[in-house]
């Protein structure tokens, strides 16, 4: 099982990136894809999550978007109207939390290497 990120960067304020994860060695529908982010100094955060039903942290509800492409074993995560608080190493992970946890990083058992994503002001 083999999770990577990618498509993060440098973007101004107000800026959007579209994050990519692909998975192999398994097939990405048969679990939830989250993705997570850790800001210096911070503890790792999940952002968005996906296995049939999407669900946002509070913090990117109306800016950020979750999908997935079953065809291509790819989930990716839309980011509009970035903020320099966004700014943080994003992960993708895979796991089969029930839905009220998706967000807690130890039900998830698979993770790819993170991308950073730097939005200056």
């Amino acid at each position: 099982v083999q999770l990577q990120a990618s498509g993060g960067g440098l973007v101004q304020a107000g800026g959007s990136l579209r994050l990519t994860c692909a998975a192999s060695g398994f097939r990405s529908v048969d679990y939830g894809i989250g993705w997570f982010r850790q800001a210096p100094g911070k503890e790792r955060e999940g952002v968005s999550y996906i296995r049939g039903d999407r669900y946002y942290a509070n913090s990117v509800k109306g800016r950020f978007s979750i999908s997935r492409d079953n065809a291509k074993n790819l989930v990716y995560l839309q980011m509009n109207r970035l903020k320099p608080e966004d700014t943080a190493v994003y992960y993708c992970a895979a796991g089969r939390p029930v839905a009220s946890a998706w967000s807690t990083v130890s039900l998830y058992a698979h993770w790819g290497q993170g991308t950073q994503v730097t939005v200056s002001s």
